[in-house]
């Protein structure tokens, strides 16, 4: 069958980096094509170039066997190629029905046609299995509603070309089935869909074929059932891995957190504890509260109720600096939006909660600065030419460990709260941040994960707690705990 679209010899270089290294690629109607990858491998440069978002020094753009002028994201959809990005690019202030249709609003002289717009957005929403009013702002979306608003914008412009890089970081186990049955859905169609993803189990249940890149070079183009788990991540990544989890089961110590009876607008009664050296795992459905539960706990929702002592002492209500005082640091979920500066380097976002460590008479002295996070720099082994770097230029994984080395770096730090640790990383850097947490257990860091990927939990946890419709439903212990119960306690 011939290529809906086809990349050959595709080169690419940014100063310093040589990102695309001669790659062939291809695309076929009605199926689904993989492609795989560390972070850094060139995956998402070779994605923009399909999309036309960045252009390319040597090779051809070809489509339906005809070489093609591809120079903006408006002449790749067009011809019918559509991408949903793994980092959102939503208009927050504006509704579902605005973003799904953005820049082809229904009009007629001039004027918007509203229900008209309400309508086809219902349809199209239905479609990726979203029940929400059209009308609704974007801004007041959970990250996984927000997801499944791009897929349908995507779907919107009656794509023959699909892409979806990394679709379910942050949908559940249900969300995660029907955007399968969609994929499915789409590919009997005759839609090409290229598939990017860091979980490979989603690779084995969905792909066709499937490529793997590795510094820039394509290494391999299969057919998905010639494959095997250790096959492909032997591609990926070019080394022995080892064991994805390395969790080493430990007595707990002191309680680092205690939590009696906490309620806030979005959870209810909420108790739990979580002793020096022990990870606990929180675990439902989008909606749940998981994420509401830490941010009642650190402050940066309104407690209505209940107690929170952090190594003994009483934590204030709604004092995120008093939280910070005490030990409690926060690794949030949406990484780009809440977690990192993207215009500012490598060491300011690590330092920024740890300033006055540094500081004498109000002014900071940057050599102790800079050495201290050096030295966090070098134990996660995070990957930059500098301190200085740009961090919104690091590899999500990269990123992450910035994120933890930010609070490392508090001297005092007690809990460290850790929502979707793995979220858009990739299998190497993934091993790399459960040692990382396992390593932090040991030396006595309380932890909490808070995981939508059940193998997560199950593998890092010491005792997983499940939440529905913002409570505590149940509590599991490692040696207990199993995907079907923990489901069953969701449900």
């Amino acid at each position: 069958m011939e290529p809906l679209v086809e990349l050959r010899g595709i080169h690419k270089q940014y100063p310093g980096v040589y990102a695309l290294k001669g790659v062939d690629f291809d695309l076929r109607p009605g199926e689904v094509h993989a492609l795989v990858g560390e972070n850094g491998a060139g995956k998402s440069t070779l994605i923009k170039i399909l999309a036309g978002a960045v252009s390319f020094e040597q090779g051809e753009y070809r489509i339906e066997g005809k070489p093609a002028q591809i120079h903006s994201p408006q002449d790749a959809i067009r011809r019918g190629i559509s991408v949903v990005y793994q980092e959102l690019e939503l208009a927050p202030r504006l509704s579902v029905a605005e973003n799904i249709f953005f820049g082809r609003l229904p009009s007629r002289r001039g004027r918007v046609l509203w229900a008209q717009l309400y309508r086809d957005s219902a349809l199209v929403l239905e479609q990726v299995g979203l029940e929400v009013d059209p009308e609704t702002e974007v801004a007041r979306l959970g990250i996984a509603a927000q997801q499944l608003v791009e897929i349908a914008r995507a779907l919107s412009c009656q794509a023959r070309v699909l892409v979806m890089d990394e679709p379910t970081s942050a949908l559940t186990p249900s969300e995660i089935s029907r955007l399968f049955g969609l994929v499915r859905r789409l590919r009997e169609q005759g839609t090409a869909i290229l598939y990017v993803s860091h979980k490979l189990q989603e690779i084995f249940a969905l792909a066709d074929r499937v490529t793997v890149l590795r510094d820039g070079a394509r290494v391999a183009t299969s057919g998905a059932g010639e494959l095997d788990e250790a096959r492909l991540i032997g591609l990926m990544v070019g080394r022995p891995l080892g064991e994805m989890f390395s969790r080493r089961h430990r007595p707990g110590g002191a309680p680092a957190l205690e939590v009696e009876g906490l309620s806030t607008a979005r959870v209810r009664d909420i108790s739990f504890q979580v002793r020096a050296g022990e990870i606990v795992g929180f675990s439902g459905l989008m909606g749940a509260g998981r994420t509401e539960v830490a941010r009642g706990v650190l402050g940066l929702d309104r407690r209505l109720a209940g107690r929170v002592r952090v190594g003994g002492e009483e934590l204030p209500p709604d004092s995120c600096a008093a939280a910070r005082r005490l030990g409690l640091g926060l690794v949030p979920e949406d990484r780009r939006g809440e977690g990192i500066f993207p215009q500012l380097g490598v060491g300011h976002n690590a330092s920024i909660a740890a300033l006055e460590q540094f500081s004498r008479r109000g002014w900071i002295e940057g050599g102790r600065e800079r050495e201290a996070v050096a030295a966090q720099v070098r134990r996660l082994e995070v990957r930059t030419p500098s301190l200085g770097q740009r961090i919104s230029l690091l590899s999500g994984g990269n990123q992450q460990k910035v994120l933890i080395a930010r609070w490392l770096l508090r001297q005092a730090l007690v809990v460290l709260v850790v929502d979707e640790p793995t979220r858009g990383i990739d299998v190497g850097a993934r091993a790399e941040i459960y040692r990382l947490l396992d390593e932090l257990a040991g030396q006595g860091l309380g932890l909490v994960v808070i995981s939508s990927e059940l193998p997560e939990l199950l593998g890092l946890c010491d005792r997983i707690l499940v939440m529905k419709g913002g409570r505590i439903t149940g509590a599991l212990e490692r040696a207990e705990a199993t995907q079907e119960k923990l489901l069953a306690l969701a449900l």
